[in-house]
């Protein structure tokens, strides 16, 4: 089955009862039990629900995995995989990591005795480099938020089979219709579907996914022990934006393609970062193991922060908006938006500077974006 008709198709079946097309929302709390110790699979739906089953069978199917695990966002999905280690354990982690994912890290975490090394996991060697005795998870984004910085994920794979540990991507911006990164050896793949999977700013939800029947029974035993879980309507509206993946992320890609290219020829910008332009650093590695190059794209103007909030403040068809990956263009500001919490001196470390700017590209007439920008650009 192709990947256009998995995303329609995949464990979805017509309602057994009614013979709907459209599997029904079962938004109930509890079930009633046949008779003492038996029951039709559910008992309450912290543990399980028909739903969010649906739901992870779906995605299970087109990231190609064995298993899913559904949550109630992204982070508590992150958070999850973090609860699979002990005391004392050690992280090695991309550098250019989504600001929540480091405020869970270094605020949260280390309180509970775990350890973090950042590196930029574009570059195999300080990934090795890193690696110690206790170090038990290596966590990858790529592309990374929001620097699009990109990793080779073979090479990440070969490294924790090496060291014997878990490896784990987050793979929200690529998504499987573009990076499925058990095929690239991950043990462990997280998306937010807040954002493309279900693509249209109406939700918040996580999914894990996982070939590992071990860590499966661990995921699901965090779902019924923590209860960070998605509601069943959620979980049916994630099932509704999956089906137009694919479409989606064609027009994403093709529209951002215009448009990076649009501003790295612009006299204003100052820098432009996009996978799929061939002045990515890891432009090559992108090509071989992407499909396409997604929506997300940063820059940063000539003018600085002056510039940046001009820009920001001018357009019209952008919204300025935390979160990325649904239909509509956004715009954001990371140093004050999505990474504010993350120490000044840490970001500029990263790259991440006061005047980067981060646009989701959506799916808009790609014309109609690019008279957006070029409107608010001639102000600033």
């Amino acid at each position: 089955m192709k990947f256009e008709t998995k995303v329609v198709r995949a464990g979805i079946e017509p309602d057994p009862t009614t013979g709907a097309i459209v599997p029904p929302i079962y938004q109930t709390a509890t079930y009633v039990l046949e008779e003492v110790g038996r029951d039709k699979g559910f008992d309450y739906t912290r543990s399980s629900n028909p739903t969010r089953q649906l739901l992870e069978r779906n995605l299970a199917g087109i990231e190609g995995a064995k298993h899913g695990a559904a949550f109630a966002s992204g982070m508590s999905t992150v958070d999850a995989v973090l609860k699979l280690l002990s005391a004392g354990d050690h992280v090695v982690s991309s550098d250019d990591v989504y600001g929540g994912v480091s405020r869970l890290f270094d605020q949260i975490l280390t309180r509970q005795a775990l350890t973090f090394t950042y590196v930029d996991t574009s570059q195999p060697d300080k990934v090795r480099e890193a690696m110690r005795p206790e170090t038990k998870l290596l966590w990858v984004e790529t592309p990374t938020n929001p620097l699009l910085k990109v990793t080779d994920l073979d090479a990440m794979a070969q490294i924790a089979k090496e060291h014997g540990v878990l490896f784990g991507v987050d793979s929200t911006f690529a998504t499987p219709a573009l990076l499925r990164p058990l095929e690239h050896g991950a043990d462990i793949v997280v998306h937010s579907t807040t954002k493309y999977l279900s693509g249209h700013n109406q939700l918040i939800g996580g999914i894990a996914l996982t070939d590992d029947d071990e860590l499966a029974e661990q995921f699901h035993f965090l779902q019924k022990s923590i209860g960070a879980v998605p509601s069943p309507t959620d979980c049916w509206l994630t099932l509704l934006g999956v089906k137009t993946l694919a479409l989606r992320m064609e027009r994403h890609s093709s529209n951002a393609m215009r448009i990076a290219s649009f501003l790295e020829e612009h006299p204003k910008v100052a820098r432009v970062t996009y996978p799929g332009l061939p002045s990515h650093p890891r432009h090559e590695v992108a090509a071989r193991q992407m499909s396409a190059f997604s929506g997300m794209i940063s820059f940063e103007l000539t003018g600085g922060i002056p510039a940046g909030r001009a820009l920001l403040n001018r357009v019209r068809l952008c919204r300025l908006a935390e979160s990325l990956g649904a239909v509509e263009t956004m715009i954001t500001h990371p140093a004050t938006m999505t990474h504010v919490d993350v120490p000044r001196e840490e970001r500029l470390a990263r790259g991440l500077t006061d005047g980067l700017v981060r646009l989701s590209v959506g799916i808009e007439d790609v014309g109609d974006i690019l008279a957006d920008l070029e409107e608010a650009l001639s102000a600033v």
